[in-house]
């Protein structure tokens, strides 16, 4: 898969994410494309990017969408497995451009898929295996 961001994209979505100011470039390590999992209809890409500070961001594209559901978090996972304590925070929004902080405890080499999971009932709404 080929992933396309400027570095002024980039950082528009950097700075408006992130509250402390941008002063790192990042480099997309791995991407991929949700499907839908437990009858919900999820669409879009996620990127992952690591920063030159050693930090990761989990950016969903512009044609992110899921259709809805209670309590929808982010999160990683292998091997069909999400990983609750990779709990990245609530879905900001159903649809829409989206970056997600990773904190400095979850190491996103360690796993091969992004999760969109609904914590109320322990079920995926979504999946992007990443490549």
């Amino acid at each position: 898969m080929t992933y396309i961001f400027s570095k002024i994209a980039l950082a528009a979505v950097f700075a408006t994410a992130i509250s402390a100011p941008l002063t790192a470039q990042a480099d997309v390590v791995s991407g991929g494309t949700f499907t839908g999992a437990s009858d919900h209809i999820t669409t879009g890409n996620v990127s992952v990017f690591k920063t030159a500070d050693g930090g990761a961001l989990v950016i969903l594209d512009s044609n992110f969408s899921l259709d809805g559901a209670p309590d929808p978090r982010v999160g990683f996972g292998k091997d069909g497995v999400f990983a609750p304590l990779s709990d990245l925070g609530e879905l900001q929004d159903l649809g829409g451009t989206q970056v997600y902080k990773v904190p400095a405890s979850v190491n996103v080499d360690d796993f091969n898929e992004v999760y969109i999971w609904c914590l109320q009932f322990g079920v995926p709404l979504g999946v992007a295996a990443l490549s």
